[in-house]
């Protein structure tokens, strides 16, 4: 089994715990967190190590992976602390909301050697990893439109989500998500342009992108992180081709927390065809494949080829283009950054 350790005590780092636990593949051995109540509570729920200092536990615990799950702003900071350590890295999205912070944060990595990855679920999210396989295997034909949302109230578990300069807002905080997911599917970016709404604290929390491909593909992507009391967490996607269309949506409780209760649904519809209803585990948890696919990678001495660290970098300087589009209401031709 390979040891994990997380950092950052948190909603998401709750939820790489419970990847851990149903794995037989990973083990949880250590948590570090500075606020020690909060630790202290995680250590006991998930039978694991505490430590108030990051260094450490990276020093005293036998961890050989870390996963980082802290507010976007802390992220370079403490990658550049597990390379110093020589612990293998999985650090959530957005990793970082400068193409310069990225390009230290690669740099590091690659000079202590050892393995980094970003933690964009979505790539390995059943229904979309589904759709992949059919457009990759050409059943959509020529495709004429893409569309996806994610669209959430604001999360009540923190106050970082606030600051611009912390966690980038929606827009990279919530947005990125299905921007990452496109990517994956249609490759190069030539062009994008974008609208948002800005909150009063300066966070571009409700934005809606189109995104022109290289290799021809249309799409339209909208995000929101503030939508009205009561509204479900939704995310869709729908794939319209010349000879087939598919349709993936989910609608959660409150927030993604509460997936287990979610009503979630992916059909298929073509010409002279009845309407197909995809069947998907609904009990795969795309964390807990996720983080078994990096360390996989990792004892294997493979890439990690469904999200590799330069394809990151490309998200990431992508995203800086949407919030220049947005910001000056230009198009924004990415071929020339």
């Amino acid at each position: 089994m390979m040891k994990i350790a997380i950092i950052g005590a948190g909603f998401i780092g709750g939820v790489h715990a419970v990847a851990c636990q149903n794995s037989k593949e990973l083990q949880l051995v250590a948590v570090s967190d500075i606020n020690e109540t909060v630790g202290k509570e995680f250590s006991q729920k998930y039978d694991c190590a505490y430590y108030k200092d990051a260094e450490a536990m990276l020093v005293e615990s036998d961890a050989e992976v870390v996963v980082i799950c802290l507010p976007t702003s802390l992220h370079k900071q403490f990658i550049l602390l597990a390379a110093k350590h020589k612990k293998h890295i999985l650090c959530e999205k957005p990793v970082t909301l400068t193409l310069e912070e990225m390009d230290e944060i690669l740099a590091a990595v690659n000079t202590a050697g050892v393995r980094f990855m970003v933690a964009q679920v979505i790539r390995f999210w059943p229904e979309y990893v589904h759709i992949k396989k059919m457009y990759n295997k050409g059943e959509f034909g020529e495709i004429k439109m893409i569309y996806a949302n994610r669209l959430a109230q604001h999360p009540n578990w923190t106050k970082w989500h606030d600051d611009p300069k912390i966690s980038g807002g929606g827009l990279f905080d919530l947005h990125l998500h299905d921007i990452d997911m496109a990517m994956s599917f249609f490759g190069d970016v030539k062009k994008v342009y974008a609208v948002g709404w800005k909150s009063p604290t300066g966070c571009y929390d409700h934005v809606i992108t189109s995104l022109s491909f290289e290799n021809g593909v249309n799409a339209v992507i909208e995000g929101s992180s503030t939508m009205s009391d009561n509204y479900p967490f939704t995310m869709s996607m729908r794939l319209v081709g010349e000879t087939k269309t598919a349709e993936y949506t989910m609608s959660a409780g409150f927030n993604i927390e509460d997936i287990g209760s979610s009503c979630r649904s992916l059909y298929t519809f073509e010409k002279g065809q009845q309407v197909k209803k995809v069947e998907i585990d609904l009990n795969e948890d795309a964390y807990q494949t996720q983080l078994e696919y990096f360390v996989n990678c990792i004892k294997s001495n493979k890439s990690t080829e469904i999200i590799t660290p330069e394809a990151s970098r490309e998200v990431i300087r992508i995203m800086v283009a949407i919030q220049q589009s947005i910001e000056t209401g230009l198009v924004i031709d990415t071929r020339l950054k």
